[in-house]
């Protein structure tokens, strides 16, 4: 996909698997890709339809929670993109966790009980519930990986005062409520998800993508109980499965090691995994839009012109 240049536009922002284009100092276009990243690499191939997954399911998940606090999103005018406000963001991923999976569990099973200053119980085996979903923070880096980080580290460091963190706390811990209020009516759990927020003068928003495969964990919920109790692996949806792969082919992102060979069928998996989520997490069929670049670039031209001062 090539960068495009939008009437008012200031800034350009390739991320590593959107691109953001700032439109004179209050608004952005964000391009959801079909990119795909994992261990904070962009991997070779791109998976069809999976920018669309990612902005519609953000998008109908922006619009299901915004009683629970404002939000950037203003309009989707193209399958892959989002016009919306333009927040200063807080320089922190708010990771909250209801299951004792992934990069969790990792630190679990090293026989570590502290992460991101949060207490872990003991006892604990992989994918169990935590008596109530934890927050563990990390660093929103502009490059490479982000860095596990604590409450008390983000204060003292000013990623956040007291006073916001209080709020960042309150509007994570409640979004992901509704988020497992949403997954639950359609049979999945939500185990781990993460949020961006930004400021717009005082006021705190949520920004970027919500509860999508790129950001959030979901197991089914049917037949759950049973696997934990028979140690079976849980069958979730997410975006793991490509990371166990790229594990399972000697890459985790380390220096020195090379991303493995993606071949069609795998990239064809990829890309029908992720539409499976879109209709699991949503209830709605998925309808696979191709959109030509000339479309997209007139769609969004059109709609800021709704929303120029």
């Amino acid at each position: 996909m090539s960068s495009y240049n939008f009437p008012g536009q200031s800034n350009f922002y390739k991320g590593k698997v959107r691109d953001v284009y700032y439109i004179h100092d209050d608004l952005l276009a964000m391009i959801a890709s079909d990119r795909i990243s994992a261990f904070d690499v962009v991997l070779p191939k791109p998976i069809p339809y999976k920018g669309q997954v990612l902005n519609q399911v953000a998008a109908y998940m922006l619009n299901a929670t915004k009683d629970i606090c404002p939000n950037w999103l203003l309009s989707t005018p193209a399958p892959n993109v989002s016009i919306g406000k333009k927040c200063t963001p807080f320089k922190i991923e708010m990771v909250v966790r209801g299951n004792l999976t992934g990069h969790a569990w990792r630190t679990y099973s090293s026989g570590k009980r502290l992460l991101c200053g949060v207490e872990m119980p003991d006892g604990m085996k992989e994918n169990d519930f935590f008596p109530a979903p934890i927050i563990t923070p990390s660093t929103k880096a502009d490059a490479g990986h982000d860095e596990d980080i604590s409450k008390e580290e983000i204060i003292a460091n000013g990623l956040a005062s007291a006073e916001e963190w209080q709020v960042l706390e309150k509007y994570a811990l409640a979004l992901f409520a509704k988020g497992k209020e949403i997954a639950a009516k359609q049979g999945l759990i939500l185990v781990d998800t993460k949020y961006e927020f930004g400021k717009i003068g005082n006021d705190i928003y949520l920004m970027d993508e919500v509860h999508t495969p790129d950001s959030s964990r979901y197991f089914y919920a049917d037949g759950f109980e049973e696997r934990q109790a028979s140690g079976e692996r849980q069958k979730q949806l997410s975006k793991e499965f490509v990371r166990e792969w790229l594990i399972a082919n000697n890459f985790m992102g380390k220096e020195g090691q090379t991303v493995p060979e993606m071949k069609d069928d795998w990239v064809e998996t990829i890309s029908q995994r992720y539409i499976e989520l879109y209709e699991k997490v949503t209830g709605e069929k998925f309808v696979p839009q191709n959109w030509s670049e000339e479309q997209t670039y007139q769609a969004v031209i059109d709609e800021l012109k709704k929303f120029s001062s």
